[in-house]
Parts: structure tokens; C-alpha cells; sequence
């Protein structure tokens, strides 16, 4: 059976080795700046930082005075251990679901986070645009971005303080969501904020056979004792369902893990420092920057100090009423299509939360229901029908959004 032009532009894309930690950012923005040429888009790359370029593929609408519509993804892939692969995870190899055929899985490192959703952007514009020959109200900016995976320092961090991203004049934003085993589909109109805290005691030192008062491991212990009971009690909300009966998601609750615990030079010598470090992830419903308050409270209280490795300070999320002018006109979009919403706050950090936080209203939506969840895992895959299917979804959702008058 041959592949369908828009299976082989997806391999395409999958098979470039845009893995981390050094991407292929230099093959992967002269593909997308192949795409644009095909697609008659306007075409621009912008390297905030060297080497990580942002690139915008863009599609003017009539009303180019309208805020326009972000398609948002990233290019970066997260790192592969190869030996546990089926198949070689950059050759995007087509494997058939059964002996006739019927279906195929395609396997690639990025193929569910997030290249099913970038370049199922594109098969949308192409069938839009160029097949169906149809104009829309508002431009349509399909953005690709680096270093995602690592944080989006270099990339949509950047990105959102420019002024290439003010020209924009974006007023909404679609974003990756994640693939769901059930039936609904989900949407995330926001996301937990990373904390990620160290606390560093320091005290008195000497022999390990001696009694010895107020050393580093007394002040860190009553720290480390709070933050897990706080831990017990967010798993206790956490495993009990709402009133209707419905289990709660991971992003409604503060989950606190210790992930980092250090000290010690010999065994019989009391330590002069210990170090526990907490990857803590705060639910939109948290006061960030009061609970940042009460975190250095509790490290002063047992004489320690509190580092944050990484923090993030604003919890804002994006309406999914009417309020959002937006929000109708996606919701009878994704309905009309068969599938049934489930709203949820992501549970761990993507682009989007510097999206929101510039003002940009974003939805991070990933069209694979009745799906595994794959990302970052070994053999990450997804089936041809799915991708062929997520050009459908976005054809019919960008159209949508992008009339919104």
C-alpha cells in the first residue's frame, strides 16, 4: 500500500533528530522553511539565543487588524535509550497493527509529544489553504520553538518578551495537551507551577561518637518532616473523589516529592551540611508567591536557608465560558466532531504558561484519545489513523477559531 503525502511529510519531520541535548534545530527550520514554500507562508526565523531558532509560519487572514490565532509546539524531542527500543526511534519506522494492514504504528521519539501536533498544524493549513482553497477571518501564526523540553529558556521564554511576538497581536493560542487511554478528550486551560526548592543546613561538626547539638541533619530533618506530612495530605485530597463521584486529576492538588538528599563525608563524622532538595508542583488554586513565603518561614524557623532552583510566580489560567470569546467556537468545533471535553490543569509545565502569562489565552489540546500515554516513555508511537485524524481535528478547529468575529 503506498503512504499518503501527508503520512510521508509526517515521517519526514519525525526522523529529524531534534533530540536533546544538542537538536538538529538547523534541518528542522530548513524543513519547516520547505513547508511554508509549498504552503505559500510567510516564512521567519528568529534566534533569541544562537542556535535555538523560533521559526513562525505564517497565513493572513482578511481581517489581519483581528487578533490572530497561535499554533503553538515545540521541536525538541527528550533523549532516547536505545537498547529499549523496538525500533530505531529516529527512523519512524510503519509497523502494521494487524496482517491485513488495516492501521500502522509509527514509532519516533516526538511522535506523541509534540510532532503530531506540529505538523498536524501544518496538514490543516495545507488542506484549508491550499486544497479547500478557504480564507479566514483572523491570521494564523504556526509557531515552532526550541528547547521546550529543557524549560523554554532560550525559546518561548524569549520569544514572548520580543517584539516579533508583540507584531503578533495574538489572541489565542493553542498549545500541546497529552493523549488520554479513556474516551474524552482533554483540554488544559492551565498548569502546575513548578517549585523546585533546596534547603541547606549547616551546623556544628565533630566526632561521630559524641553527642553533639545543633548540627546540619537536627535543623533539616524537622523540614523535611513538614513538607511530607504537607505531601500526605495533598495525596489524601488528592485519592478522595469530588461529590459526583468523579477521581480528582493530579493538577487540582500541590504534589511534593524529595528528590535530592545530601550529606555526609565519612561514617563517622557528624556532616558540617546537608542539602534536601524538593520538586514541588503548585496547583493554579495556590497563592505562588505566598506559599514561596511560607517555604522560606518554615527553612528560617529551623535555622536553614531556602534556594529555589526554579520558580514560577503567576498562576493564570484561561476561561472555558463564554467569557473567552474563543471558547464557544472551539467547544462546538471539538463536539461536532464526536468527542466529549474533559477540562484539566496539566500537570506538570509547558510553553504555554509564558503564553498566559504575557496576556494570551491558551489551550493545550493533543488529539489522542483511547491512546496510551507515550510521551518520554520507549516506544513512543502513534497510528497512522490518529495522525490522519488530528488533521481532521485541527482542520476543523483552526477554521473555527480563526472566524471567530
Amino acid at each position: 500500500m503506498s503512504i499518503r503525502p501527508s503520512v510521508q511529510r509526517f515521517i519526514e519531520y519525525l526522523r529529524i533528530k531534534t533530540v536533546q541535548p544538542t537538536p538538529d534545530y538547523s534541518t528542522c527550520t530548513k524543513f519547516l522553511q520547505q513547508q511554508a514554500l509549498e504552503l505559500g507562508l510567510k516564512f521567519q526565523a528568529k534566534e533569541y539565543v544562537a542556535g535555538k531558532p523560533v521559526v513562525i509560519l505564517s497565513w493572513a487572514g482578511t481581517s489581519p487588524e483581528l487578533p490572530s490565532i497561535i499554533l503553538n509546539s515545540h521541536t525538541d524531542v527528550v533523549p532516547v535509550f536505545e537498547e529499549f527500543w523496538d525500533y530505531p526511534p529516529f527512523e519512524a519506522r510503519r509497523v502494521p497493527t494487524d496482517p491485513q494492514g488495516s492501521d500502522y504504528k509509527i514509532y519516533a521519539r516526538g511522535s506523541q509529544d509534540m510532532k503530531i501536533v506540529g505538523h498536524g498544524y501544518l496538514e490543516a493549513i495545507r488542506r484549508l489553504k491550499v486544497e479547500e482553497k478557504r480564507q479566514l477571518l483572523r491570521t494564523v501564526h504556526a509557531v515552532f520553538v526550541p528547547d521546550e523540553e529543557i524549560g523554554g529558556h532560550d525559546g518561548m521564554q524569549q520569544f514572548v518578551e520580543s517584539p516579533e511576538f508583540a507584531a503578533l497581536n495574538a489572541g489565542l493560542a493553542l498549545d500541546e495537551g497529552m493523549a488520554n487511554p479513556d474516551k474524552p478528550l482533554r483540554v488544559f486551560y492551565g498548569e502546575r507551577a513548578p517549585c523546585w526548592v533546596k534547603f541547606i543546613a549547616r551546623g556544628n561538626t565533630g566526632h561521630g561518637s559524641q553527642f553533639i547539638e545543633g548540627t546540619a541533619a537536627e535543623k533539616l530533618v524537622p523540614i523535611i518532616d513538614h513538607l511530607m506530612q504537607f505531601r500526605q495530605t495533598q495525596f489524601q485530597i488528592y485519592k478522595t473523589p469530588h461529590e459526583d463521584g468523579s477521581q480528582r486529576t493530579l493538577g487540582e492538588v500541590t504534589t511534593a516529592n524529595l528528590t535530592l538528599l545530601n550529606s555526609g563525608v565519612q561514617q563517622n563524622v557528624v556532616p558540617e551540611n546537608a542539602t534536601a532538595g524538593f520538586d514541588i508542583r503548585m496547583t493554579p488554586a495556590v497563592d505562588y508567591v505566598g506559599f514561596k513565603r511560607d517555604l522560606e518561614a518554615l527553612a528560617e524557623k529551623h535555622g536553614a536557608e531556602a534556594e529555589f532552583v526554579q520558580f514560577w510566580d503567576d498562576n493564570s489560567t484561561t476561561a472555558t465560558d463564554e467569557s473567552n470569546p474563543f471558547w464557544p467556537a472551539f467547544e462546538q468545533a471539538v463536539t461536532a466532531q464526536g468527542f466529549d471535553i474533559f477540562k484539566e490543569i496539566f500537570p506538570a509545565a509547558t510553553d504555554s504558561r509564558y503564553l498566559r502569562r504575557a496576556g494570551v489565552p491558551a489551550l493545550g489540546v493533543t488529539p489522542l484519545c483511547n491512546a496510551p500515554i507515550l510521551l518520554h516513555d520507549h516506544n513512543e508511537y502513534v497510528k497512522e489513523s490518529e495522525f490522519l485524524a488530528a488533521i481532521d481535528f485541527y482542520a476543523a478547529v483552526v477554521a473555527a477559531v480563526a472566524n471567530v468575529r
